[in-house]
């Protein structure tokens, strides 16, 4: 195999310590060893602040960049020269002297309902309390099910789970892909189509960041690239960085391509679920940025800025 890169001695791939992130760091080391064998690859566990901060929901305390500031910081002093990221933790602006070098294919992107008690979400009965950390999934279930309440639900997959089994909720939604890679498919007691919940921006797709002057690790990591993914979470990408997408805001972006067409939905809510804007479009998959970029200029011409600026001043951001 000819490589016009150099393959280094080492690689060090910063993680968070969560028993899913470091799956993912584990996932990404496997794959690395199996295409260079001579390479010794390391994973550096960190605690993130979006770790530690567990008595508050993420849209109060910043939003899901907590997750990745320790992680770029290792990767600037040289502690580490990767990060593995869940592509829906990435903030839509990746900062100056960062790159994303490589978006693996696509998990499951669903959302999951995971109950001990029930069916699916239209089985419980009024007043039922639902957990979810997400704005997004939260104001899809105020629209479709106003009779439930729904509660914030923070803290690791197994954390979750445990507060399910405690009898804290009813039911709790999670991604889909975190259950499957943690070998916990069991526990899914419903998959949720993108018409009943959609995704968030990037879900199911993990990211490789490097730092920007490291083009030695940005061909490095090309095999891992998977380009249909890559197509989708890009226009996905787009549509929220043009509407200033966190997880302060309830959004939902989902690209999917069949028979070389990719076709994007795209919604803006308020929490509550009262009011709704959604779109979709068809086109090619290289112009998946592009139509990310159209999809959320229709969303604003049907009155999502005006959702957005209430949220905003509610929040007194």
């Amino acid at each position: 195999m000819s490589n016009s890169f150099h393959i280094p001695q080492s690689i060090i791939i910063a993680s968070r310590e969560s028993l899913l992130a470091m799956w993912q760091a584990k996932f990404i080391r496997k794959r690395l060893i199996q295409l260079y064998p001579q390479t010794e690859v390391s994973i550096l566990g960190m605690t993130t602040q979006g770790d530690q901060i567990l008595d508050k929901s993420l849209s109060k305390i910043g939003g899901k960049g907590l997750f990745i500031k320790e992680l770029e910081q290792a990767l600037e002093d040289g502690r580490a020269d990767i990060a593995v990221h869940s592509m829906k933790d990435m903030p839509m602006n990746v900062p100056e002297g960062f790159a994303l070098a490589a978006i693996t294919e696509r998990e499951d992107p669903r959302d999951a309902f995971v109950s001990n008690q029930y069916k699916s979400l239209a089985e419980l009965p009024p007043d039922s309390v639902v957990g979810t950390s997400s704005l997004r999934r939260e104001s899809q279930l105020r629209a479709q099910f106003p009779h439930l309440t729904v509660k914030p639900l923070r803290g690791n997959v197994q954390t979750r789970l445990r507060k399910l089994d405690e009898g804290q909720y009813a039911a709790i939604i999670l991604a889909a892909a975190g259950l499957k890679r943690l070998e916990l498919s069991d526990r899914i007691t419903a998959l949720l189509s993108p018409e009943q919940s959609l995704p968030a921006v990037g879900q199911g797709a993990l990211g490789i960041e490097c730092r920007e002057d490291r083009f030695d690790l940005v061909g490095l990591l090309q095999p891992l690239h998977h380009q249909e993914t890559a197509c989708c979470v890009k226009a996905e990408r787009a549509m929220s960085r043009v509407l200033g997408g966190s997880c302060q805001i309830p959004l939902g972006a989902f690209a999917e391509i069949a028979n070389d067409q990719l076709k994007l939905r795209g919604f803006v809510a308020s929490p509550d679920g009262k009011q709704i804007v959604s779109n979709e479009l068809k086109g090619k998959p290289e112009s998946g940025e592009d139509m990310g970029k159209r999809m959320a200029q229709n969303l604003i011409a049907q009155g999502a800025d005006k959702i957005l600026a209430a949220i905003v001043s509610e929040q007194g951001w």
